[in-house]
């Protein structure tokens, strides 16, 4: 992901490329989840900056450095970018070194998914899921909770899913595990293989 720089001491919201995901991620959770919880975070954000000595630094380095309210905030503006960002109507399938990497690192396609998946569904709580890399290139996949972000702990994120029950429960009510499911429907991987 490109990384998100303020502009004269504030981050903007991050825009989404599309008003509705079809049956996936309908037009009311999108209008919620982007238009109300993550302004909420974005504009949370930018109050607690004020002061931090961090007004200067990118998203990144601010979640990586910063504490309590302050990365809570950060935190959730990286990682919900980087959720909205990675959706759309093309690439549904692993291309290029990701693609290989998934082979490589957890056989087949299937076998990542239902990995992933159950990463997702047994997180306790709110959080999210990632598919990250580590330094010396493997793939890992793990579980954050709340507003945590895997740069903190030296990796590179690759692909979220949101457990947070905002991002799901108007589709899908309690059932976290058919969410998580239908999500593959809309990654567009080639946003996942920009970020190696």
């Amino acid at each position: 992901m490109k990384d998100i720089s303020p502009k004269n001491g504030a981050f903007e919201m991050p825009q989404l490329a599309y008003s509705s995901l079809g049956d996936v991620i309908s037009s009311e959770t999108l209008s919620y989840h982007h238009g109300k919880h993550l302004k909420a975070y974005v504009d949370n954000l930018n109050k607690l900056l004020q002061g931090s000595g961090l007004e200067n630094l990118n998203l990144t380095e601010v979640v990586k450095r910063a504490e309590g309210g302050l990365f809570n905030n950060a935190g959730q503006v990286l990682n919900h970018a980087m959720y909205f960002e990675q959706f759309g109507n093309a690439n549904h399938q692993p291309i290029g070194k990701v693609k290989e990497l998934i082979s490589s690192n957890f056989g087949a396609f299937e076998d990542f998914k239902k990995e992933f998946e159950q990463k997702g569904a047994t997180l306790f709580g709110s959080g999210w899921v990632w598919l990250s890399q580590d330094a010396d290139g493997k793939l890992v996949i793990t579980q954050q909770k709340n507003a945590e972000n895997p740069v903190t702990m030296g990796l590179k994120p690759l692909l979220t899913f949101d457990v947070w029950e905002h991002a799901y429960y108007l589709d899908y009510q309690n059932r976290r595990a058919d969410y998580l499911s239908a999500l593959w429907q809309i990654v567009d991987w080639s946003v996942v293989e920009s970020r190696l």
